[in-house]
């Protein structure tokens, strides 16, 4: 059975940082994916990183958003700086390649 945990949201004040960290069990996944959904908004991609280590991050938040992978602990995290309020949201993990599987999600919350 296949599990994904989110962890490390939180409230920060705008210009801070935080880590978030998902961790898949159950399978090994190609790729792990990172998805925020500001409040009344649709869930988008912010940032996907494979297997191999290749990395995608919408224009948004490059440069001050990292993603990045432990391959051995099936773990992805993504590293967010400079944190604005419109980073707000909450951020979920999917883990595919194969099937496709989603976490919980975990609250970010950026106060002006």
């Amino acid at each position: 059975q296949v599990h994904v945990v989110e962890s490390g949201g939180g409230l920060v004040q705008a210009g801070g940082s935080l880590r978030l960290s998902c961790t898949a069990s159950g399978s090994i996944f190609i790729f792990m994916d990172w998805y925020r959904q500001a409040p009344g908004k649709q869930r988008d991609l912010v940032a996907s990183i494979s297997s191999g280590g290749t990395t995608n991050l919408v224009e948004s938040v490059k440069g001050r958003f990292t993603i990045s992978r432990d391959n051995a602990k099936n773990t992805v995290y993504l590293q967010m700086n400079s944190l604005k309020p419109e980073d707000t949201g909450v951020y979920y993990c999917k883990a595919w390649g194969p099937g496709e599987y989603w976490g919980q999600g975990t609250q970010v919350t950026v106060s002006s």
